[in-house]
């Protein structure tokens, strides 16, 4: 009897970059755990795929984990998705992988899109090494303690935060690090309007609030050596 758990990456944004493989484990697997209701059966109706789902998230993990993986144990096959791009990746899912690995469940990663390789390869930047620092504190005061953390290391830096904190972050990363700082914000991605921005943090932010921006976004930030002199 198989004890299969699949992590199956989906698109973040644009439907088709759903892979063939996905689809294929959406559609057979008995049941479907998801971030949010609502995102999943959007994305699973656009597909027509009807499947039963189980929502988990940061509060009540803990609380389904042992559910789900005791039907698993019972020969239900399941796969664990997000709102978007790649399980467990800032989202849920750890507490559920930990005790099914715990229960030898074989858990199976299913590639497919993220936001942060299509970020570093259309930056321009060299990325041959980078630091992923992912998501900053919401609270002004420990993210730019965070941010002045960050300023020791001298390398490429990946930031993820809200739409709506892209201002607040641009103007903390001119403050923490000088408004000359080398920035790329990889906006929208997979969109229609996806767009890279690539210049100083303060020319970046100049633009971000003259045009209200927001939406979803990856900011890298090179703190090696080279600043963007512009006035």
């Amino acid at each position: 009897m198989k004890k299969q758990l699949y992590l199956v990456a989906t698109p973040i944004g644009n439907y088709d970059d759903i892979t063939l493989r996905a689809l294929k484990i959406l559609t057979d697997v008995d049941f479907i755990i998801c971030e949010e209701y609502k995102e999943a059966r959007r994305l699973l109706s656009h597909f027509k795929i009807e499947k039963p789902l189980i929502s988990i998230n940061e509060h009540n993990e803990k609380d389904f984990a042992d559910e789900i993986a005791l039907r698993i144990l019972q020969g239900e096959i399941a796969a664990l998705i997000s709102d978007c791009g790649t399980p467990l990746f800032s989202d849920p899912g750890h507490v559920l992988v930990d005790l099914c690995i715990s229960y030898n469940i074989e858990v199976i990663p299913v590639p497919g899109a993220n936001s942060l390789l299509p970020a570093l390869t259309g930056s321009g930047l060299d990325f041959e090494k980078f630091y992923y620092y992912g998501w900053l504190s919401p609270k002004k005061e420990i993210r730019q303690k965070e941010l002045l953390q960050l300023k020791n290391r001298k390398e490429l830096i990946v930031l993820l935060d809200t739409p709506y904190r892209l201002k607040a972050l641009l103007a903390d990363i001119v403050k923490v690090f000088g408004k000359y700082c080398r920035v790329v914000v990889a906006f929208n991605l997979t969109l229609p309007s996806e767009k890279f921005f690539r210049a100083s943090a303060q020319e970046i932010l100049h633009e971000v609030e003259a045009k209200n921006l927001k939406g979803e976004f990856v900011l890298l930030l090179d703190n090696r050596t080279l600043r963007l002199r512009s006035e």
